[in-house]
């Protein structure tokens, strides 16, 4: 396998330099051929929060999640967006590209890592229409205890985000490789992301889940990370045995994605 391929010593900097470019240029496109521009970023999850918003307060006894339920769904779905936009474009990743990542000088992981970071700074960019929520709930729940706090659990939001990182890295440098294989694996990502947005606690909280579910769903790596961007103003979420599940999860599959990615690179540049 050539230096290239799997990241010569020294090329560090000049693989940042890369990244950072590719993932600008993804930034620039997506907003510069649309009139709305950076409105893209935050109106799915605003328009899915306002509808699951509607249906859970003013037409069904809503027994799940916290108040204020808007702030509760935003908290996740922001993310969930950032995660399911992501592994969406994972599986054309390579095929998308398939001329440059046969050609270029640079380690075929970066056309994955510029997926998440892209679709990271738009996560990033999303995070004011979460502020905005909740200074209006601060706002009309002053003289209330029930209202939004913001405390300590603010401190695990960056961790929040280090960890979705390294998770959708995993995930990409195992989905895009078999998708170049196996073509069916795209639309079995996308049934199987239908799925995971109902397994995944973000309409509900995983204390909601009946028994031996709430330990099966502790298995959902995003179950843990989406506890911690909820602990700035719901710190009744916490809970170790969830995060550390995650964790472990979440690094398995890290190391699986690029053990994945180590021995399929040379056979997916030969069938692209």
């Amino acid at each position: 396998m050539s230096r290239a391929a799997v990241g010569a010593p020294g090329t560090p900097r000049r693989y940042l330099h890369s990244l950072w470019l590719l993932s600008g240029r993804d930034l620039k496109v997506r907003y510069a051929t649309s009139m709305l521009g950076y409105l893209w970023s935050v109106l799915d999850p605003l328009v899915m929060s306002a509808i699951y918003w509607f249906v859970f307060t003013q037409i069904f006894h809503r027994d799940v999640g916290e108040e204020p339920y808007i702030v509760f769904l935003i908290c996740a779905l922001l993310p969930w967006v950032w995660f399911n936009v992501s592994v969406s474009d994972f599986t054309r990743a390579f095929k998308k590209d398939a001329r440059l990542v046969r050609s270029a000088a640079i380690p075929r992981s970066i056309w994955v890592n510029r997926i998440v970071l892209s679709k990271g700074a738009e996560y990033l960019c999303s995070l004011p229409v979460l502020a905005i929520f909740v200074i209006v709930s601060m706002i009309l729940s002053a003289d209330s205890s029930d209202g939004v706090h913001v405390g300590w659990g603010l401190l695990w939001m960056p961790v929040a985000i280090i960890l979705q990182t390294i998770l959708l890295v995993g995930l990409g440098l195992l989905i895009a490789p078999l998708c170049v294989l196996y073509v069916d694996l795209e639309r079995t990502t996308a049934l199987i992301l239908r799925a995971m947005f109902y397994a995944t606690p973000i309409i509900y909280d995983i204390r909601d889940l009946p028994g031996i579910f709430q330990t099966l769903g502790a298995f959902n790596p995003l179950a843990g990370i989406f506890m911690l961007y909820r602990m700035p103003f719901f710190p009744e979420q916490w809970n170790p045995f969830t995060l550390v599940i995650g964790v472990l999860v979440t690094l398995a599959i890290f190391g699986l994605g690029v053990w994945v990615f180590r021995r399929l690179e040379r056979t997916i540049l030969k069938e692209l």
